[in-house]
């Protein structure tokens, strides 16, 4: 059992190993991200949201989803920190932030502090794969266009 911020520190060490397998990627970045999205990720945890509604990272063939357990379940629970496999061959990643109603100000707002988080859904993994060409990232465009 850990506090929020513990918690949130072994979530962004997932992260940050995940993404740091690929040598296209920066680790630096995903922590700079995860950084801008502390607040708000000690928040979903301390609130049980991390329970019910997964951060998702998507980097190259990696789709995973972090979430967390908490009370006497999480006595039962054996972790998994180890980093996620596959995210070698990526060039791109993403930090999905879930945005339950009651924090959906906040997360928007992380959201917009970096180009790699994001608080739309995240694809769904058969989504991702049967997709070809490129694709548009909606809220950095309009990101983008915001800040000129």
């Amino acid at each position: 059992m850990r506090s929020a911020s513990a918690t949130w520190t072994v979530i962004a060490q997932l992260v940050a190993d995940t993404v740091a397998q690929s040598s296209a990627l920066s680790r630096d970045e995903a922590e700079q991200a995860l950084s801008v999205a502390e607040t708000v990720g000690r928040m979903l945890i301390a609130a049980g949201h991390l329970e019910r509604h997964p951060i998702t990272l998507v980097a190259g063939k990696v789709h995973c989803e972090i979430t967390t357990v908490s009370g006497t379940a999480a006595l039962t629970f054996e972790e998994n920190l180890n980093p996620v496999p596959g995210a070698a061959g990526a060039d791109d990643f993403t930090i999905y932030l879930p945005s339950p109603e009651p924090l959906q100000e906040q997360v928007k707002a992380a959201a917009s502090g970096h180009a790699r988080l994001s608080d739309a859904s995240p694809p769904t993994p058969q989504t991702q794969a049967a997709s070809s060409g490129s694709l548009i990232d909606h809220a950095a465009l309009r990101r983008a266009v915001t800040e000129r």
